[in-house]
């Protein structure tokens, strides 16, 4: 699904932004949502949006109805409403009425969803207590799938009676967490796979085959013989994966690994070919994706004349995000898009994209130079840019 615009408007070369970061130039107010400035490339494969959130939302379905029901993922780093004031926004609203945002913006987002999308929503304790029940309130409380816990920093800070070095990302699907797992990719799986029985299905490698006995049924406790004759009962508080019958099957397929020079417990082989990724573990730390400071340091090698970005996130946190939300193609929204990280990382990815910002400045500033030289690395598709009148 591309977002086509008229391939008229031609490649526009944004080289001049690129050189004098100092001084933005104009985006054009006078456009509307429905005519695309193509800064590269012939067509809107990303398309930048500058205006608001609340008008955004209503006229994309509108303006642009391809994207309606097409979005595969939503990511969301709203203003924490920590009673701050940032030098590229002001973090101070009144709970109520940020709430109230957080859920009309949700309401409006749900058309937009994919019936296999999920939406996470990044915030630190300033809200993130009250916007789950927000969350819970559009989507179900079916729909929650978890909460990610992301170290945002390594340093202590002493100024409070804790010192905060996590945020938290409130993952929900509307599909449920059983559907979306079906549909979400795994992370990638680095064990070591080999092969020396020479099995035809390829590399494998082996899992116990005993499970906890808490919900185990009589046909899962019973003796297993091995090919040697030694005889094995399920570990104490266990039980056997599967039943007799299904162990048997499993053997004739050749699918059972007996360690020990075929005296050990029964073992699953797991093939290479058969594995999905790893589950996501709910825990983030900085050595994986990056931190805050990681961010801010990246932001000023590329903009080092500029005042840093306040509240940056790394790279490597979006990327992980996108890859497990979505496959290449897929349509990725952002619509509190800040410095544009998570357009970055769905342009890098080959995902399709659509984010809002309503600081024209900092998109002027950040988001178009780095999209613009993102895309010098990885050209694909286009990047569109469009305002919102």
């Amino acid at each position: 699904m591309t977002l086509e615009v008229n391939a008229q408007v031609g490649e526009r070369v944004f080289d001049d932004l690129v050189a004098s970061l100092e001084q933005p130039v104009s985006l054009n107010p006078g456009r509307q949502l429905d005519s695309p400035e193509i800064i590269r490339g012939v067509s809107t494969d990303g398309l930048v949006v500058v205006g608001d959130a609340s008008q955004a939302l209503l006229d994309l379905p509108r303006m642009r109805p391809e994207v309606v029901g097409q979005v595969k993922l939503c990511y969301l780093d709203p203003p924490y409403n920590t009673g701050e004031r940032f030098a590229y926004y002001d973090d101070r609203r009144d709970s109520d009425a940020w709430l109230a945002d957080l859920k009309s913006h949700l309401e409006d987002l749900r058309p937009l969803l994919a019936s296999d999308a999920s939406v996470w929503v990044h915030l630190d304790d300033s809200e993130q207590h009250r916007a789950r029940v927000v969350l819970d309130e559009v989507f179900g409380r079916a729909a929650f799938v978890g909460t990610i816990i992301w170290q945002k920093r390594l340093t202590r800070d002493s100024r409070k009676a804790f010192s905060s070095m996590h945020d938290y990302i409130h993952v929900y699907a509307p599909a449920g967490p059983k559907a979306w797992k079906r549909v979400r990719n795994g992370l990638s799986d680095g064990g070591a796979f080999a092969n020396p029985d020479n099995d035809p299905r390829g590399p494998w490698r082996s899992a116990p085959m005993s499970v906890q006995a808490g919900h185990a049924t009589l046909s899962q406790f019973y003796t297993v013989v091995t090919p040697t004759g030694v005889k094995h009962d399920p570990p104490a508080g266990r039980c056997w994966t599967y039943t007799e019958a299904r162990l048997a099957q499993l053997v004739a397929e050749g699918r059972v690994y007996w360690p020990r020079s075929g005296d050990g417990k029964p073992r699953l082989k797991r093939y290479r070919s058969e594995s999905g990724g790893l589950a996501p573990f709910t825990i983030w730390t900085a050595s994986e994706v990056g931190d805050t400071a990681s961010a801010k340091k990246a932001l000023l090698r590329e903009f080092p004349a500029m005042a840093a970005f306040d509240t940056p996130k790394p790279i490597g946190l979006l990327e992980r995000i996108v890859e497990i939300a979505t496959n290449p193609g897929d349509l990725v929204l952002d619509y509190y898009l800040g410095s544009g990280t998570t357009a970055v990382a769905a342009q890098r990815l080959g995902r399709q994209w659509v984010g809002v910002e309503r600081n024209e400045d900092v998109v002027d500033r950040f988001v178009v130079p780095r999209l613009v030289s993102e895309y010098r690395s990885n050209p694909a598709g286009g990047i569109g840019l469009s305002r919102l009148g």
